[in-house]
């Protein structure tokens, strides 16, 4: 078989199955997508795309993008196996996005919002100089507009190919949160496998209300670190969103299934409470 043929059945072949992260469970791609990309034998919740999040979540046909022509550029010039540019490029064609976060406008059950979904497939998910601004643009639309904010995090955390400009979004994103907060505007933070690193520290931590997906891992520094440098055996569990849920971290551990419904449910309710 011709190595173009050999490729094309491999491909065919990685569209049929999906594996578990969790326990490593072959699926049939078209059960998992009917169960949400939930795991029935270990109820791992799988990581999504942004459009499979787009389509388990917004009222169909109602989601526009804004900023979506943002990327970044290297104005470090920098390399560590290979150059930053190319891992861009990279990752701009394996996930067909030009950034790691994709934001816009769009409603939940009928409840207008201004959403921010990251990508772990684009570079985990770090938030970068453009990251930062396109959330702190969504936030600021928000803010004129009268809308209550959702951000879906999944990310390893700063991106380290951007040195101390990547650092500084924390402090960037969470100031425009800030401002939002003092309009009386809602920002609700679902956090989903993995939230950590800097964007934990930011925008993950300061939500009106911390939603979680089962079993998501949710910290600043990954619990192999802590532990090494601690160097005492961490509780079992330690990080994951029940973990959090019990020490008050975490207001809400919801299901994939029922997450449109709880969301559209609290909007509702926070409207209600500023009105």
């Amino acid at each position: 078989m011709a190595a173009r043929e050999w490729r094309r059945v491999q491909e065919e072949s990685e569209n049929i199955w999906v594996k578990c992260s969790g326990c490593q469970e072959i699926l049939f791609r078209k059960d998992a997508e009917r169960r949400l990309f939930v795991c029935p034998k270990c109820n791992t919740h799988m990581r999504l795309t942004v459009d499979q999040r787009l389509l388990m979540i917004v009222d169909r046909g109602s989601f526009v993008e804004r900023d979506a022509v943002l990327s970044s550029a290297d104005a470090l010039g920098f390399r560590d196996r290979k150059p930053y540019t190319a891992r861009l490029a990279e990752a701009r064609g394996k996930t067909g996005r030009a950034e790691a976060v994709v934001c816009g406008v769009a409603t939940i059950l009928d409840q207008p919002v201004a959403l921010g979904i990251f990508d772990f497939a684009f570079l985990g998910g770090s938030m970068g100089s453009v990251v930062g601004e396109k959330l702190t643009r969504v936030v600021e639309h928000a803010i004129d507009a009268q809308l209550p904010v959702v951000f879906f995090a999944a990310s390893g955390g700063a991106r380290m190919q951007e040195g101390v400009l990547s650092l500084m979004q924390m402090a960037k994103v969470s100031m425009a949160l800030g401002r939002l907060r003092e309009v009386g505007l809602p920002y609700l933070c679902v956090m989903t496998d993995p939230t950590t690193g800097g964007v934990a520290a930011s925008l993950g931590m300061l939500g009106d209300i911390h939603i979680a997906e089962p079993q998501a891992l949710i910290g600043f520094a990954g619990p192999r670190v802590i532990e090494q440098t601690i160097r005492e055996k961490l509780p079992p569990g330690f990080q994951r969103a029940e973990f959090l849920v019990e020490h008050g971290m975490v207001d809400l551990v919801v299901e994939r299934k029922d997450l449109r419904r709880t969301l559209g449910q609290v909007l509702s309710l926070l409207r209600d409470s500023v009105q």
